[in-house]
């Protein structure tokens, strides 16, 4: 099964989800639907009791829900109860909220809209353009960060391919790669943004997104030339790709006279009702 980690926005309040494409269906986090209807301070109370009430009187949707692992406010990935869609319309009903009808409505087109995605890619784009162009970016950001974004899915294609698997080789990878360009683990490079789970890609400046996209992309077409196999040698590509975009950032930084690693955030140029951490996270392998 693959999952795609999102966070949905309904009236400017999160909503975690997961798309799941084996069984084309989203799957959302009930402890936040409970926060948004019954605008709780302690959701995860509310749904313990929610769940108790409705185990009471046999409630069939609350025994069919599963959980899976969701981004927590902590950064780490914790077991989060989820609902379907169709558990979902039936859990909403039994939570008294003025919120219940235009929610219903906001699933319903949350299942729609990915289905068109699957029908036509270039919606995910539009998408991706309107939700960062909300929140403050300009459009120059915004057309490189979503070109950055396709040249990551031909690197995690290629990848794949290779037989790299996903998750920690994912990031170890992607370390080595940002490390080859900037001089900074993702690690190092998160802490000097002063950046905790945000996403490092949203927090970069127009030349460190240039850098990185460079980086990516020459470690994809060595990775064509050579056909790596496995994790080791897709690693030496990785050295090998991300050394030249490190080598174009000192040749720049020489002509500048001063470091393009920049410490500034997108919280530091943005508007202040904008929110870095509400944007999908198509790429969740950077740690």
């Amino acid at each position: 099964m693959t999952q795609k980690h999102q966070i949905q926005l309904f009236e400017e309040k999160k909503v975690r989800t997961v798309w799941d494409d084996q069984e084309e269906k989203w799957y959302f986090s009930i402890v936040d639907v409970c926060a948004v209807l019954a605008e709780s301070k302690d959701p995860q109370a509310y749904w313990r009791k929610l769940k108790q009430r409705l185990k009471d009187e046999g409630n069939e949707t609350v025994t069919n829900c599963h959980a899976l692992k969701m981004q927590a406010a902590d950064g780490k990935m914790r077991m989060t109860d989820v609902a379907d869609t169709e558990q979902l319309f039936r859990l909403v009903q039994s939570v008294p909220s003025k919120k219940a009808e235009p929610f219903k409505q906001w699933m319903a087109e949350v299942a729609a809209q990915r289905i068109d995605q699957m029908q036509d890619p270039e919606l995910n784009f539009e998408q991706a353009y309107a939700d960062y162009r909300r929140l403050g970016y300009s459009d120059k950001w915004i057309n490189q960060r979503l070109r950055s974004i396709e040249v990551r899915k031909e690197l995690t294609d290629e990848w794949d391919r290779a037989g790299v698997k996903e998750g920690q080789q994912y990031a170890s990878l992607t370390d080595i790669i940002t490390q080859g360009w900037s001089g900074k683990t993702t690690r190092q490079y998160k802490h000097y943004k002063g950046l905790k789970k945000e996403n490092l890609r949203d927090n970069m400046t127009n030349i460190e997104l240039a850098l990185n996209t460079l980086a990516e992309a020459s470690v994809t077409e060595i990775s064509k030339s050579k056909n790596p196999k496995g994790f080791r040698q897709s690693a030496a590509v990785a050295r090998e790709g991300s050394k030249i975009a490190g080598d174009a950032r000192k040749q720049l930084e020489q002509r500048v006279g001063h470091s393009v690693i920049s410490s500034a955030k997108a919280a530091d140029y943005l508007p202040p009702a904008g929110d870095v951490q509400a944007l999908p996270e198509e790429e969740n392998n950077e740690d």
